[in-house]
């Protein structure tokens, strides 16, 4: 049985607040991520999660001047906090999508977020969502993923807005940092960090390529390969439900409706192979 997972201190430069909106898809809770360089009197606040007024209080308490609010991607359980958080703490919200963002501009790939000698690197990470971004804070050699890569389990892949071909790329993408000795841990948005950033990685292309697997093994079952697939299969109103009950036959069926999803992700992916 894992350990339960509270946040914590990480690296010189990591302060992780746990949100209180557990759940099957947040696992434990949102992680808002507060970095800032040692000494330094101005942070960085990723992700502030719910409107949960003792979050934020925490939240504020362990900041202390914020300088930007940076969300990780659109999804409501990262976001719904973020441009209340940012006007009671007098900055800005940046993210990829300009939806996103209040009085500032979106970010770019590659941008360096410098604040007050706390450099944290910006990287488009699309795959989980179109708009996914992760931090690299180097000096730690860390890497804030977002829910490209979780504390537990794997990421879900939603259709449309989750691309497979994409998450393919940005895990070779992160892996390639920690090949390079850039990265040795990972620090998800739920679930516990990661120290094995490599293994981690490699587990996930393993994981994913047995499930490519799988659903190609339910297709032939059904009398179908990848060349049979239409370009939009993903919204065939049958197929992807045939292959959740073969290939996710041991999940429970409460999970089938997120299983299904994924499998749609899946089967547009190997369509377009």
């Amino acid at each position: 049985m894992s350990e339960p997972w509270a946040g914590g201190e990480y690296g010189d430069r990591g302060r992780c607040v746990l949100a209180p909106n557990p759940g099957i898809m947040t696992l434990d809770g949102t992680n808002t991520w507060v970095l800032r360089e040692p000494g330094a009197d101005r942070s960085i606040v990723v992700d502030p999660g719910p409107l949960d007024d003792g979050h934020l209080d925490a939240v504020a308490a362990t900041a202390g001047q914020v300088d930007l609010v940076l969300v990780t991607h659109h999804h409501l359980d990262h976001t719904e906090a973020a441009r209340d958080f940012a006007e009671r703490m007098g900055c800005r919200v940046r993210a990829l999508d300009p939806t996103q963002c209040w009085r500032s501009d979106p970010v770019t790939d590659g941008e360096v977020l410098d604040v007050a000698g706390l450099r944290a690197q910006v990287l488009t990470t699309p795959g989980h969502t179109a708009d996914s971004v992760s931090l690299l804070i180097e000096a730690d050699r860390a890497l804030l993923t977002g829910d490209m890569v979780l504390g537990r389990g794997t990421t879900v892949i939603v259709h449309p807005d989750g691309d497979l071909g994409g998450y393919f790329d940005s895990i070779a993408k992160m892996r390639a940092l920690v090949t390079d000795g850039r990265v040795d841990t990972l620090w998800p948005a739920h679930g516990p960090v990661l120290p094995d950033a490599a293994g981690v990685l490699d587990h996930y292309v393993v994981h994913r390529r047995e499930r490519l697997a799988q659903v190609e093994s339910a297709l032939s079952a059904l009398g179908l390969s990848p060349a049979d697939l239409p370009p939009d299969v993903a919204e065939h109103p049958t197929l992807p439900r045939q292959v959740v009950e073969v290939v996710y036959s041991d999940v429970d069926e409460s999970l089938w409706g997120a299983a299904e999803w994924s499998v749609r992700a899946q089967l547009a992916y190997l369509a377009s192979r």
